[in-house]
């Protein structure tokens, strides 16, 4: 009873009809099914989820070479045509 008290035993919760990707088990899952630590969404669609490792190197890619997030003389260069 005690465990119950401190959040063990308990399923991660969710709605069907939200997907996630799991990174810890590689697959998409309904739900969720896993711990929120170990999933990326939720997404509006199974097919959305499964490409989830695609849209978060995407989106690291767009925020790496923004120049609002990028503010170091370093990546200033690295952006070519600037100069800091």
């Amino acid at each position: 009873m005690a465990q119950m008290a401190l959040g063990f035993g308990r399923k991660p919760t969710g709605k069907p009809g939200e997907w996630f990707y799991c990174i810890k088990h590689a697959k998409v899952e309904e739900g969720p099914e896993c711990p929120a630590k170990d999933r990326l969404g939720p997404y509006a669609s199974r097919e959305e989820a499964a490409h989830a490792l695609d849209l978060a190197a995407e989106r690291n890619r767009e925020w790496r070479d923004d120049p609002r997030w990028n503010d170091s003389a370093e990546g200033r260069g690295s952006q070519g045509g600037e100069d800091g």
